[in-house]
């Protein structure tokens, strides 16, 4: 058996990710870190609004959902 490799969960409160540039922040902003990251390591996405956390259809979820 080999040993395992370390693991980090990092979840990032208010940073959502969408393709539109308009009014988004993490997308406008020099985030060459976070970019690294993103296109090196293994990652996923979570959906936190909406119906898919008892939210009705277009609402916007927070921390708390």
């Amino acid at each position: 058996m080999s040993t395992p490799k370390p693991v980090v969960l990092c979840i990032l409160d208010g940073w959502g990710l969408r393709e539109e540039r308009e009014a988004n922040a993490p997308v406008l902003a020099n985030t060459p870190t976070f970019d690294r990251i993103m296109a090196t390591c293994p990652n996923a996405t979570l959906i936190t609004h909406g119906p898919d956390v008892g939210l009705p259809k277009g609402q916007m979820g927070n921390s708390e959902v």
